[in-house]
């Protein structure tokens, strides 16, 4: 089944998954190595986390060079029209920062399995332990800025009240009251929503409903006729934000690859706790 490039993510149902099954489909898998090799969702391809993330400190989340991605995305044999769907076994969070990447480079053909693994396999659904493997394509990436917001973007808009900046670490974090970091604190301005918040735990980690999600984030000013750019330490659990916020068809959204660990460690960005 082709889904038409949109920006609003598309959510499928575990067990709506067998329907869209083809040639045409990538389905990855972003669980933990250990996991994926124990039992996987059919067909899934693996992806190591290490390999989305630039992985050197102190911002270890910021984008991989161009040369990693052309070589990610040609191992798993990415073309323009194909439709990619990604899970993983935590709720979301490296799953969406997978679709972030597919925004950075301009591949918006993509969807999300609610709830990933845990939901798979609580709904009873067939799993197996083979690696599998795809026909490689020679893949080149084309980064788009949009999706991107880095620390000089953020703060050139820190006063800008059509800017909103969504922090998806703990409480502790946001205050000050764990660090890790340099400093401790939080962006002048942000707002908390600690990114499990936007998770059903008694649904097996589905998203939440668009109208509770809606409503909360309202709350807290986090609305669809603002620029949301969202964080949290390294950008993984901001992936599942990010993800979010895309599934409530925000128009305009971005997210900060360096996170609090690109922000707290610089010697000159303001913080507050």
């Amino acid at each position: 089944m082709k889904i038409e490039k949109k920006n609003v993510l598309v959510v499928i149902e575990p067990e709506d998954l067998i329907n869209y099954y083809s040639d045409d489909v990538i389905l990855i898998d972003l669980c933990r190595d250990s996991t994926y090799a124990q039992h996987h969702i059919p067909g899934a391809v693996h992806v190591s986390t290490a390999e989305i993330m630039l992985g050197m400190p102190p911002a270890v989340g910021e984008l991989p060079s161009k040369a990693a991605l052309n070589q990610l995305f040609s191992r798993i044999g990415l073309s323009d029209d194909r439709l990619v769907i990604v899970y993983d076994d935590e709720g979301g969070g490296w799953a969406g920062r997978f679709i972030w990447l597919l925004d950075v480079i301009g591949h918006e053909n993509y969807a999300y399995v609610n709830g990933g693994l845990h939901a798979w396999l609580k709904a009873g659904l067939p799993t197996e332990s083979t690696t599998n493997h795809l026909e490689p394509s020679n893949y080149q990436v084309v980064i788009h800025s949009q999706p991107v917001a880095d620390r000089d973007y953020i703060l050139s808009h820190l006063n800008d009240e059509r800017v909103m900046i969504w922090d998806a670490r703990s409480p502790e974090e946001f205050s000050g009251k764990k660090v890790f970091a340099r400093k401790a604190g939080h962006i002048p301005g942000a707002v908390n929503f600690e990114w499990t918040r936007a998770m059903d735990s008694q649904n097996n980690y589905r998203i939440k409903s668009k109208q509770i999600l809606q409503s909360e984030l309202c709350e807290l000013g986090v609305t669809a006729d603002k620029e949301i750019i969202t964080h949290c330490q390294t950008h993984h659990r901001s992936g599942f934000t990010y993800m979010v916020l895309r599934y409530l068809d925000f128009p305009n959204v971005k997210a900060y690859p360096g996170s609090w660990s690109d922000w707290g460690n610089h010697p000159e960005t303001p913080v507050e706790n």
